[in-house]
């Protein structure tokens, strides 16, 4: 029964962490770029929009919902332990709560808050947006990569 949950979960993870990888896939590959060509008061007014409504329960869902599934699977792996399955669930988990969540609450949400305290329209904001578009989305990279690591590694550890 245990044996079955976890291959169930273990699916829902990798689709949890695929889905999550490609919405930040998304913004390190497109969405920064096309804010980054908006004069900067605009700019900072879309990416402060954005920071805003992606707090809703469908993001929240998948992004925590498969780092809750992670920390249940990392527990879950010391019954696959003697196999390579229990090793790959335990890196697969490890690999989406540091380079997902921990990179979220580390580095973007500090910026996200950095960028929601400056003034629009002053020399500071100019200089802000310019330093947050680059590190954001170096962050955010390491948001992409890591949850579509985890989920190549969760569908190892299925086969």
């Amino acid at each position: 029964m245990i044996n079955h949950a976890i291959l169930v979960l273990a699916f829902i993870a990798a689709i949890g962490c695929g889905l999550v990888g490609g919405i930040f896939f998304a913004f390190s590959s497109f969405v920064m770029a096309a804010l980054g060509r908006l004069p900067p008061h605009d700019g900072i007014a879309a990416m402060n929009a954005i920071n805003v409504t992606v707090i809703n329960p469908v993001f929240l869902t998948a992004f925590l919902g498969t780092g809750l599934v992670c920390l249940v699977l990392a527990a879950g792996s010391t019954f696959w332990w003697d196999q390579v399955s229990g090793r790959l669930l335990l890196a697969a988990a490890v690999i989406y709560l540091a380079g997902c969540i921990g990179v979220t609450m580390a580095f973007n949400v500090p910026l996200n808050n950095a960028l929601a305290a400056v003034a629009l329209g002053t020399p500071e904001a100019v200089a802000l947006w310019s330093l947050y578009l680059d590190k954001w989305t170096a962050w955010n990279t390491v948001r992409t990569v890591a949850p579509l690591v985890s989920a190549a590694l969760f569908m190892a550890a299925l086969i």
